[in-house]
């Protein structure tokens, strides 16, 4: 594992179109069929990610919560399975099943799409409008496996409020930090 933050990006750019499998239908996906129509939040994020790991109660929880407010939550999974088996498809299904995820947990299995993203670590996070434009990149708190930070999803909620009220995003984007990617040789 190398400690990994989320790559500095301008704000302000359209989330890339994508098509991924989702193993749990074993369909593909396109952005058109999981945006929402007021906030989406899209998640690179893998199975076996000690930082995806200890997040996750609080994403699904967060998922939960918005979803009867129109907010989308979307995870993808580009790690190299080859190197990294834990991260294959199946290993997806369990994790869905263990963590009960509410949302699309899709499979980028060319890594093109976290390119597209400007992903770096697991869990990397990009909040979009309506519009489909960046208005957040950065951590969901403060929390981390290493320290004892309540792990309460709090800066994610602010940029989502914010978003749905129609207002700037007005806090420090600070970058997540977690695994790398693992990219293919």
């Amino acid at each position: 594992m190398v400690l990994t933050s989320t790559i500095s990006k301008e704000l302000g750019f359209k989330a890339p179109d994508f098509r991924l499998l989702e193993p749990l239908t074993n369909k593909y996906v396109k952005l058109d069929d999981v945006k929402s129509k007021h906030v989406t939040l899209i998640v690179f994020m893998c199975n076996h990610c000690p930082y995806v790991i200890h997040i996750l109660p609080q994403l699904v929880k967060i998922a939960n919560d918005y979803k009867k407010k129109g907010v989308s939550v979307v995870g993808i999974n580009s790690n190299d399975i080859s190197e990294y088996p834990d991260d294959s498809p199946a290993k997806m299904l369990d994790l869905i099943k263990k963590y009960k995820i509410p949302f699309v947990y899709l499979f980028d299995e060319t890594q093109e799409i976290a390119k597209s993203y400007y992903a770096a670590c697991t869990p990397d996070f990009s909040l979009f409008n309506s519009d489909m434009v960046c208005l957040y990149r950065g951590q969901m708190d403060s929390s981390r496996p290493s320290n004892d930070l309540a792990n309460d999803g709090k800066d994610i909620r602010k940029a989502i409020d914010a978003i749905i009220s129609g207002k700037n995003v007005q806090l420090p984007q600070l970058p997540s930090i977690g695994c790398n990617i693992k990219w293919k040789k």
